[in-house]
């Protein structure tokens, strides 16, 4: 216990003669941010950009830069540039070579801090560190971080909302996120007692655009924050650059300007985007509109931003771009706009953000052609030398994936599965051998291609063509169902006449065998008919008193020569099934699926329901399922299904039409409602959570009859029910705990048969935070102010507290939340001062109990007549 105070009192004696030095050296750090470039596998040239007040006296020709591996090295100021609002920009550049893979933290640190920053206490003798995350890895490839193309000395204005964007650009295309972090001191340590700037609403970071929202500012004054941009890559973090900056605070009775609304969009090489963009000025001052972004620097096909028209209080400019194929990434181009005013009093910005995607065009598939068990595939040429080659996607079965404008590649929900690459911007074909195995007969294939980029990105995909390997002798055309009955039910099963079998030589006579399998995939074959032909001209036969009510049925046609004494079966056998349909009742909807196994493509089914006598078409589809919506449930509907296809090799049969079996159901309420979006908030003075839902979809409303609130308090334990609610129009809930107000929510919907939706995503809610412990404390024994009280609540278990003076003497400990000092040491009261304190809170949260550590000053004011008018002085 003894080392520990020893230590305490060491640092306090330091901190004291830091504040002291520091009140004499003039400051002049206002922000910066660390940057690099990977120039091999181990070195990378490093960027500082520090951003400082040109009115202090303080300037820095060079800085050191701490590089993480336990080197140090001083880097020379390498440029200089005089920004408004007395900014200058400072730019130092050094190469460094890593000993091997790591993480490595770069930290440059300057003394000091302004004076006056009023979120940081004492911020004069705090000094100004920025730092970045820089990982050597080569399992995620070489990498540049980001650069930040708008610089941060912006100025805001008390009690309107301030916006700052870095402009942040990857040149590798990596993936960004943006958030809050806390300001550092020495080492790159967070600062203690940082706390963010005072909003009337919230102080947050855009996790998306990077926008940095201040709304809005409530006091004047001189503010510091930071943020993190993070750089991912595969869904791994590879990367952090942290931006600190200054904010100042003016009162004034300027206003910004305003920027017309700024779209997001999606465009294809080549296209042209043109925008035009317009900013106002109530008080009809100068406006100067500007734009950052990567898309204006870059070497090939660069854009422009140009002022087409000013004057007081409007200026319009235009954002013109042609992107080519060497623009062609995954992630979108950021477009930061900048408004800025030209006003005496105070000149104030306006900052929107917008992004461009540029997409590769869709190839153009031209055909997917069988050729014994392999398809081979042609494409039209892509006209470009930009691409590596392309990749070929396959799927079972046709896809309703309709091209997204602003989608690369093919979605995964889309069911495809790369097969090949055909390597060579100028390669048009591709043959589909199934790695060597061959394809499956009586299989429909669907393929897409995507043109691929050196950078990996794909292009959009391209038409779908369908396909199947052409297989049988004779050909199926129709197994169609004649007639729906469990016991005298038929189908008609149709050929086409095989020709040229004098080539084989197969002179005949001929025979047909016949089989047929119950089930569209069954193997137990039965032999139902034998038919003699002499001329092949017999193609049709109908199967009767079968039962099509219940089942489908798949059939086999082998044709044999049958000359005496040179009987043999001709080729493969053709084997195709009926169309079977079965019908799944729902609320107020008919959902269907469909199975055939058939050597054709089916291109298209029509799905025809009976009204009255007659039946009409409900609808169509490509795929294998259907739903038709709007009935009326507990009414019985009827259906069949007619498809439509046809082979797909030259000079095999098209326009095939087969029918399923009838079906009839009656639609029921058997499903349960739409899932609830479900919104929680934490109301910290008053101890109670708001819990929200709502279901946007009115056919889903109009189905609920109530919900069911689940909750648990900490992770560890199961959600449980913690009210009902029997009325759909209840769309909210007050949860009241008496010191607690940390859980975890999700939410159901109900309908009046009991049917119940799986539970909304969980959400959760960590306790407020509620321990704070004052800076100024008056023991005169006027009656006010006379304890030092922490504010606290029920959460706090207990303190660990420690208070020591100027020489290190611990004065005072307790293990009591409130603390309850009356500010005495050994009986007397302690002599007016500065006293320092070390505290360990344990509070239970979310988790369970958690600890965290306290540590500030805290000014004792013992003076008679002490009061918040003398407390005011002293600050």
């Amino acid at each position: 216990m003894k080392g520990n105070e020893m230590r305490r009192r060491l640092f306090f004696v330091a901190a004291i003669m830091l504040s002291t030095a520091s009140l004499v050296t003039a400051t002049h750090n206002r922000a910066g941010e660390i940057t690099y470039k990977q120039i091999s596998d181990l070195t990378f040239e490093v960027t500082v950009t520090t951003f400082t007040y040109t009115l202090s006296k303080a300037d820095r020709p060079s800085l050191d830069v701490e590089w993480g591996d336990n080197s140090i090295t001083n880097v020379a100021r390498v440029s200089e540039t005089f920004l408004p609002n007395d900014y200058k920009k400072n730019v130092y550049v050094a190469q460094h070579t890593y000993p091997g893979p790591g993480v490595y933290r770069i930290v440059v640190q300057d003394p000091n801090r302004n004076l006056g920053v009023e979120n940081i206490p004492n911020s004069v003798n705090v000094v100004f560190s920025i730092s970045t995350i820089l990982i050597v890895n080569t399992a995620v490839g070489r990498n540049s971080t980001p650069v930040l193309l708008n610089p941060p000395y912006d100025k805001a204005a008390l009690g309107q909302i301030f916006i700052h964007n870095p402009a942040a650009f990857d040149p590798d295309g990596d993936s960004l996120s943006y958030e809050l972090t806390v300001c550092t001191k020495e080492d790159g340590k967070p600062i203690l007692n940082y706390s963010l700037p005072p909003a009337s609403r919230a102080f947050y970071v855009d996790s998306i655009t990077g926008d940095l929202v201040w709304d809005a500012p409530t006091a004047l004054g001189i503010y510091n924050v930071a943020m993190e941009i993070q750089e991912w890559r595969a869904g791994i973090k590879i990367g952090v650059v942290v931006r600190d900056m200054q904010i100042e605070v003016y009162e004034t009775d300027n206003n910004p300007p305003v920027t017309s609304p700024l779209p997001d969009l999606c465009v294809e090489a080549g296209e042209t985007v043109s925008l035009d963009i317009t900013a106002t000025d109530t008080d009809l001052d100068s406006v100067t509109l500007l734009a950052t972004s990567g898309i204006f620097t870059a070497t090939d096909c660069p854009a422009t931003f140009t002022t087409l028209s000013s004057g007081p209080g409007v200026t319009r400019a235009r954002l013109s771009w042609v992107p080519c194929h060497s623009s062609i990434r995954h992630q979108p181009y950021d477009i930061v706009v900048k408004a800025e005013d030209s006003n005496d009093d105070l000149q104030l910005v306006d900052i929107d953000n917008m992004s461009i995607k540029v997409l590769g065009p869709s190839p153009a598939l031209l055909s997917a052609v069988p050729i014994g068990k392999f398809v081979q595939l042609s494409w039209a040429a892509y006209n470009t030398d930009q691409i590596a080659g392309f990749s070929v996607y396959r799927r079972d079965g046709a896809s309703s994936l309709v091209a997204d404008t602003c989608y690369d590649g093919i979605p995964p929900s889309a069911g495809f599965v790369k097969v090949g690459y055909a390597e060579g911007h100028n390669t048009i074909t591709f043959t589909d051998t199934d790695n060597g195995n061959g394809l499956n007969a009586g299989t429909e294939y669907a393929y897409r291609i995507v043109a691929v980029y050196p950078n990996g990105t794909e292009s959009k995909p391209s038409n779908e063509i369908v396909t199947s390997l052409i297989s049988g002798i004779p050909l199926i055309t129709n197994v169609s169902v004649r007639n729906t009955h469990p016991v005298n039910g038929s189908l008609m099963l149709a050929w086409q006449k095989p020709g040229q079998l004098d080539t084989i030589p197969a002179n005949g006579p001929y025979e047909y065998l016949i089989y047929r399998a119950r089930g569209v995939a069954g193997t137990d074959w039965e032999l139902i008919h034998t038919l003699p032909t002499a001329d092949l001209n017999d193609t049709v036969y109908v199967d009767t008193l079968i039962n099509t009510f219940d089942t489908g049925w798949i059939y086999r046609v082998e044709l044999y020569n049958n000359a005496a004494g040179n009987r043999f079966m001709i080729g493969d056998p053709g084997i195709a099934s009926s169309l079977f349909i079965t019908a799944l009742p729902g609320d107020r909807k008919m959902r269907f699926t469909l199975v055939r196994n058939v050597p054709w493509i089916n291109t298209s089914y029509d799905f025809y329901r009976q009204e009255g006598e007659d039946w009409q078409l409900a609808g169509s589809t490509n795929q294998l399922e259907f739903t038709d919506p709007d009935l009326e449930n507990g009414t019985e509907y009827c259906y069949y299904v007619s498809s439509t296809g046809g082979y797909q090799g030259e000079g095999t049969p098209k326009n095939l039409v087969n029918l399923s079996q009838r079906t009839c159901a009656v639609p029921v309420d058997n499903e349960p409602p739409c899932i609830p979006a479900l919104t929680v908030y934490s109301q910290c003075d008053s101890m109670y959570n708001m819990v929200r839902w709502t279901i946007e979809d009115p056919l889903c409303y109009e189905d609920v009859a109530g919900y069911n609130l689940y909750y648990k308090q900490t992770t560890g334990e199961e959600l449980g029910l913690l009210v009902s609610f029997d009325d759909r129009d209840i769309l909210k809930y007050i949860h009241s705990l008496p010191d607690y107000v940390a859980g975890c929510y999700a939410v159901s919907a109900f309908d009046a048969l009991g049917n119940e939706s799986p539970l909304s995503p969980m959400i959760c809610v960590d306790s407020c935070n509620f321990y704070e412990i004052p800076n100024v404390f008056t023991p005169n024994g006027d009656g006010v102010n006379d304890w030092l009280l922490a504010k606290t609540s029920a959460l706090v278990e207990q303190v660990e507290f420690r208070l020591f003076n100027r020489a290190g003497v611990l004065v005072f400990s307790t293990t009591e939340p409130r603390l309850n000092w009356d500010g005495t040491y050994k009986g007397k009261v302690v002599p007016t001062g500065v006293y320092y304190y070390d505290c360990e809170v344990f509070e239970r949260r979310l988790s369970g109990l958690e600890q965290f550590h306290l540590s500030g000053f805290i000014h004792v004011i013992a003076e008679k007549g002490a009061g918040p008018g003398i407390i005011e002085e002293k600050k």
